[in-house]
C-alpha cells in the first residue's frame, strides 16, 4: 500500500467523522475520491471502528446489508456488505428515538442471530451458522447515513459503517429447532398501517447464508464473529424513511413483534 493510499483513507476517514462530531451529514466520499475501491472503504471504516473503541464502545457484533437482489442491482453489485454494531446502538423493544439520536433514519425488518459459536471463515457454511446460534429474535433495524441525503455509492455505504444507526430486538429469544428461516414472513406496520412486507427467504435465498457470507468475507480482514455477538442478517422488508413522532411495529411469523417510535 502506499503513501498516498494511506493518507487518502486517512483524509476521508476525518471527513466521514466529522459527521459524527458535528451531528450533521457530508458530502459523499466518492466525490472527494471518485476512484473509492471497496477495499479502501473498509479501510476506512476499520479506522472509524478503532476510533470508537478507543472512546469505550464495545463491538457487540455485525450488521449485513444488501442482500436482496433490488438493493444489489440499485447499486450496481454482486455481493451483501456489512457494518459494526456498538452497544450503544442497541435499543430496548418498544424503545423511544429522540431526534439528536438519528440524521435522516430508515426502518427495515429483519432477523438477529445471538451467537454461541465463534465463526471464522473462510469456507463457513449457512448449516455451521444454524449450529453456532443460540438464538433468533425479530429485529428493526434503524439504517441511517452520515452522507448528505443518502447520495452513496457502495464505498460510501461500507465506509460509513454500512450505514449503520439503531437496531431494535424482540423481548423474547428464539431457538432454531423446527423454524425454516426461508419461510419466516414479516409484515411492516407504520402508524399502524402497512408498509412493507417480506419473507426470509429474500435474504440470499436463506438468513443464515448472509451470516455465512459475514463470517468468509470477515476472513479476507482476519477478522471473524464472536460468540455472543449479535448478527443482523439483513433486511427481508424495504427500508421506509422515518419523521418525527412515526411508530413502526414489525410483526413476524414464528417470531413474534418488535416495535419503535420517534420522539
Amino acid at each position: 500500500m502506499s503513501l498516498d493510499t494511506i493518507i487518502n483513507v486517512k483524509k476521508l476517514y476525518h471527513h466521514l467523522n466529522s459527521a459524527y462530531e458535528q451531528n450533521k451529514t457530508v458530502s459523499p466520499l466518492s466525490e472527494i475520491a471518485p476512484t473509492l475501491s471497496v477495499d479502501q472503504a473498509y479501510q476506512v471504516q476499520l479506522l472509524h471502528v478503532e476510533n470508537a473503541l478507543k472512546q469505550g464502545k464495545i463491538v457487540t457484533g455485525k450488521k449485513i446489508g444488501l442482500t436482496s437482489k433490488a438493493m444489489q442491482t440499485q447499486l450496481g453489485v454482486n455481493e451483501p456488505d456489512y457494518g459494526h454494531l456498538f452497544d450503544a446502538m442497541y435499543l430496548p423493544n418498544g424503545a423511544s428515538i429522540q431526534k439528536e439520536q438519528v440524521l435522516q433514519p430508515k426502518v427495515e425488518a429483519e432477523i438477529a442471530f445471538k451467537l454461541s459459536n465463534d465463526l471464522k471463515g473462510p469456507g463457513i457454511t449457512a448449516f455451521e451458522v444454524i449450529q453456532a446460534t443460540e438464538y433468533i429474535f425479530p429485529a428493526l433495524e434503524i439504517i441511517d447515513s452520515r452522507i448528505k441525503n443518502w447520495q452513496i455509492t457502495l464505498a460510501d455505504t461500507i465506509a460509513d459503517n454500512a450505514s449503520s444507526g439503531l437496531y431494535v430486538l424482540g423481548d423474547q429469544p428464539i431457538r432454531l429447532t423446527g423454524i425454516d428461516l426461508r419461510q419466516i414472513a414479516v409484515t411492516l406496520y407504520k402508524n399502524n398501517e402497512i408498509v412493507n412486507t417480506g419473507v426470509g427467504i429474500a435474504a440470499l435465498n436463506h438468513p443464515a447464508k448472509c451470516v455465512a457470507w459475514l463470517a468468509n468475507k470477515l476472513a479476507q480482514y482476519n477478522l471473524s464473529l464472536k460468540a455472543g455477538e449479535i448478527i443482523l442478517s439483513g433486511a427481508l422488508s424495504g427500508a421506509t424513511a422515518a419523521q418525527p413522532r412515526d411508530a413502526y411495529k414489525a410483526k413476524f411469523s414464528e417470531l413474534g413483534e418488535v416495535s419503535v417510535h420517534f420522539e
